[in-house]
């Protein structure tokens, strides 16, 4: 028996040693939550929708619900929540645009249960960031965060998440920053989302718009997307909140963001515009046109350049090229790393505010045009004729665009399906400049079946684009 009793309190020492690991430590996560949580803010708003009625079901409302729909249609209120976080002493709160676009009323809930009115400040769309402002607060009375320096986070850091998912106010999760600069579309089909940190911390609808910290408790980011939990879990995404904070003073003053732009319309590099014009890879973006009077035509950038550097970091596609400018200020200098027909030059240029404008697409069959001189070229799949003022005034074609008039385009070839139509002007091949059918002919002989070619084209009415698919 005294064997046996030992025995058992060695067990109970044993484990009362075990129920105290680490008996003194407490999680940092608590530090920041209990330091930030009261600075998140659930997000109500209420909207009107248009709505159309089948009056086959106006009984079935008049039964159910005591009304009579009308046949016409109409509005209803639809409410929807999401989070958002104070940022500053005066009482403004960043969330998505997403969020609180065309409210008819906000509503703000503190983490103590106290209930405001917001003014929507302005946002933006395509950057799916939005300012509110409190109503009814003076300075210093509601609490804010600080912002984190988002360049320096490095995969793998601590990521905390604190928002309203699914209606759970204030819900904290918690993970890593998996990946950054990733790209996604958005839900509705009206871009992508670029340059997002990706993290595993749990991130639902309803997330949208609360901010995602470090372990010091500083933003680092807006949380704002998921991917479809039928597609995959633990994948949630944040605006980097640097990306943000150059644009909040402008959301406060104009309701809207100053943009700076380049004045360029650029595209990717593929593989056939690689090997066509001999170059090592496909990164960079290609420019096909120049605005006039823009800060890349002030500044000597031209049409067939291509941007390999943006201050100093190296141009991928695009996408990361329009990031890029998207994160400078206006009035700021960029210096910008090119290379024109193998030469590479850096130019500085300074960037200016950037005019809204629309995208347009390629032009649909010109009528027919009677000409006298043509040249065919069955490799390319189309044929030109040299441009004179009767063929610039029919197509709206300007003095300054030079090459030759793409007449009749072979609906088989490659060119067709690259939606190259007769109306166009051909300006140059693999950078070669075409100034006419003899030149067109020159160049096009050296060509040969096997290889990629890039071609220079000016659409009417809509601008410069280039073109590149392999020879048959």
């Amino acid at each position: 028996m005294k064997r046996l009793a030992l025995f058992l309190v060695l067990v109970l020492l044993s484990l009362s040693a075990f129920s105290f690991v680490n008996e003194d430590y407490e999680s940092p996560v608590v530090n920041v939550v209990n330091a930030t949580a009261d600075s998140v803010v659930k997000i109500d708003v209420e909207r009107k929708v248009k709505v159309s009625t089948d009056p086959f079901m106006d009984e079935f409302f008049r039964r159910f619900f005591g009304e009579r729909p009308s046949p016409f249609g109409g509005e209803r209120s639809q409410e929807s929540l999401g989070s958002g976080f104070l940022f500053d002493e005066e009482g403004h709160v960043l969330t998505n645009e997403h969020v609180v676009q065309n409210a008819d009323k906000i509503k703000v809930t503190l983490l103590d249960g106290t209930v405001y009115d917001a003014e929507y400040i302005g946002g933006d769309s395509e950057m799916d960031i939005a300012i509110l402002k409190i109503n009814g607060v003076e300075n210093n009375e509601l609490p804010h965060l600080q912002f984190s320096d988002s360049k320096n986070l490095q995969i793998g850091q601590t990521a905390i998440a604190i928002g309203n998912p699914l209606g759970f106010k204030h819900t904290v999760t918690t993970g890593v920053v998996s990946a950054l600069e990733r790209q996604i579309p958005k839900p509705d089909g009206s871009g992508y989302y670029r340059n997002l940190i990706q993290t595993d911390a749990a991130i639902n609808p309803g997330n949208s718009g609360g901010p995602l910290l470090n372990i010091h408790g500083e933003v680092i980011g807006i949380n704002t997307a998921i991917v479809n939990p039928m597609e995959g879990t633990n994948l949630g995404f944040a605006i980097p909140i640097n990306d943000v904070k150059i644009f909040i003073d402008d959301l406060i003053k104009f309701g809207e963001l100053k943009k700076p732009q380049l004045g360029v319309r650029i595209m990717n590099i593929d593989e056939n515009t690689k090997n066509a014009l001999g170059l090592e890879s496909t990164d960079g973006a290609l420019v096909v046109e120049v605005e006039p009077g823009s800060p890349a035509d002030k500044a000597g950038i031209k049409p067939q350049d291509i941007i390999l550097e943006f201050n100093g970091e190296k141009v991928k596609n695009i996408d990361q090229l329009s990031s890029m400018i998207r994160r400078q200020e206006i009035g700021q200098y960029a210096n910008v790393k090119i290379d024109r027909n193998g030469e590479q030059m850096n130019i500085n240029v300074e960037l200016k505010a950037a005019p809204e404008k629309e995208e347009e697409t390629m032009n649909q069959d010109q009528e027919d045009v009677v000409v006298k001189d043509s040249q065919k070229s069955a490799l390319l799949g189309f044929s030109v004729s040299n441009l004179n003022t009767q063929l610039r005034k029919q197509y709206e074609i300007p003095e300054e665009v030079k090459g030759v008039l793409i007449t009749e385009v072979d609906q088989n070839s490659y060119a067709y399906r690259m939606g190259l139509r007769k109306g166009a002007v051909l300006m140059s091949i693999n950078r070669n400049q075409i100034d006419g059918i003899q030149k067109f002919e020159e160049i096009t002989s050296s060509l040969s079946s096997g290889n990629s070619v890039a071609l220079y084209v000016y659409v009417p009415g809509q601008g410069s684009l280039m073109l590149s698919y392999p020879l048959q």
